[in-house]
């Protein structure tokens, strides 16, 4: 673990990668799915709590659920994307934790506090999406995150227990680069970050 990957690996996972609008016409099967989560499930997350919860749309009828909540710019290429996953967490991953984190009894830490509870199941819940977006580059995926829709409305057409809560969406497959958009610069190190 102490050697860094290779520059084909860094590419792929980073520098070459980018956030993908337009899908080849081919389906990602049940087992890529399967092996995505096998993956992604491995990122650290506070006392192993993993409050993430993941919907993987892939039918016509799962994503007709999905589109009124989604901004008009969305619609099209999530329409026609092979899958599309509505990332959530839940509100109550406390629940695991005693399987989860056996070590100490940290349970008790969120069922008397809900703000910490939340912003603990966000903050996580965060993290292991992150962790979706890198697991599918490196099993030949390329996604495309998106924000712009309405949680609220999500929930409601999905989980309308309350219990798990939207986050974010990525449609997932395999890139379609005939017309690719060039890639957006990034800041540079000293305008983002400082050593002390």
């Amino acid at each position: 673990m102490s050697e860094a990957l290779d520059d084909a690996a860094l590419d792929r996972l980073f520098r070459a990668a980018r956030s993908i609008h337009a899908f080849k016409d081919i389906p990602v099967a049940d087992a890529t799915l399967s092996s995505l989560y096998d993956l992604l499930k491995w990122g650290p997350t506070a006392f192993n709590a993993q409050p993430a919860r993941f919907v993987f749309l892939r039918s016509p009828a799962a994503k007709a659920r999905l589109l009124p909540s989604l901004s008009s710019g969305n619609r099209e290429k999530t329409s026609k994307a092979p899958v599309t996953a509505i990332v959530a967490y839940d509100s109550h991953f406390f629940d695991h934790l005693a399987e989860q984190f056996p070590s100490a009894p940290v349970k008790e830490l969120f069922t008397g506090n809900a703000p910490l509870a939340e912003t603990t199941a966000f903050r996580n819940g965060t993290l292991q999406g992150a962790y979706l977006l890198i697991a599918a580059r490196a099993l030949g995926l390329a996604v495309g995150p998106m924000s712009g829709f309405n949680p609220a409305a999500v929930d409601a057409e999905f989980f309308p227990d309350g219990r798990y809560k939207t986050n974010f969406l990525v449609n997932l497959g395999y890139a379609d680069d005939s017309e690719p958009r060039p890639r957006g610069p990034r800041l540079a190190f000293d305008e983002v970050a400082q050593i002390l």
